[in-house]
């Protein structure tokens, strides 16, 4: 497998596909996924776990609003992992990550994930290069773990923005009303530190890769959304699902 270099790899829409077109592609798409959604609900054999991974600002959010949001709340659960609590640390990295997977027919949402254990924690030297390498493998062995024998499928998102796009999204959080909420002071300082957060996804990615991580250019929203819609609804139709007859 080519190891990915993100430098190498474009944050914005391939050249030539028409916006206004892939918007209502994706619109389609949507209404598919909810009918999907039902069926995977109603047979309750397969489970999917997405991983919302990206630097601040790269639209975790958004993707989950525009993309999921519009599917039934009882079968969509949305966990967002921030700074573990003493609790959490307590315990295994893992710990907090396993007792939040989806049971069947369930679509389970990280909004970042027990990849922070091996991002954020070796951009601020709290875990050395030993550890990490420990924990990639402990990842890979949890998720095999959660494929093989929950038939739970995976779906790894990186959304990609360049840091002009990152610093645009930072600081209209403090000139728009409507994004003042989402304003943290700490946000510019991990700007900062671009370079190394981008040879820790790389390194990620290149040895936590199966299931594959897509890497979804992410600085136009509308091209995000496409991409994260039709890789999940390519998976659901892949499944061959079937509603389940009457109980004899």
């Amino acid at each position: 497998m080519k190891k990915i270099k993100l430098s190498d790899i474009a944050t914005v829409a391939p050249k030539g596909i028409d916006k206004d077109a892939t918007k209502k592609k994706t619109k389609d798409i949507k209404k598919e996924l909810d009918d999907l959604q039902n069926l995977l609900y109603a047979e309750s054999k397969h489970s999917i776990l997405i991983i919302l991974q990206g630097m601040d600002a790269s639209g975790k959010d958004g993707t989950i609003r525009k993309v999921l949001g519009h599917m039934n709340p009882q079968g969509v659960r949305v966990k967002s992992y921030k700074a573990p609590t003493p609790l959490e640390l307590s315990q295994d990295f893992l710990w907090r990550i396993h007792q939040n997977t989806p049971q069947k027919g369930m679509i389970q949402i990280f909004n970042r994930s027990h990849y922070e254990d091996i991002l954020i924690t070796r951009v601020h030297k709290w875990c050395d290069d030993e550890t990490a390498m420990k924990r990639m493998k402990a990842i890979n062995d949890f998720e095999q773990l959660l494929m093989n024998h929950n038939n739970t499928h995976i779906l790894k998102f990186y959304l990609h923005i360049s840091p002009q796009q990152q610093q645009e999204r930072l600081t209209e959080r403090i000139s728009n009303p409507a994004k003042m909420w989402k304003y943290n002071e700490q946000d510019f300082e991990e700007a900062k530190l671009w370079d190394e957060y981008m040879k820790m996804y790389e390194d990620c990615f290149n040895n936590c890769n199966n299931p594959e991580w897509t890497i979804v250019p992410s600085d136009q929203n509308w091209y995000k959304e496409f991409t994260v819609a039709t890789q999940l609804c390519t998976l659901l139709k892949s499944l061959n699902m079937q509603f389940p007859g009457l109980k004899k």
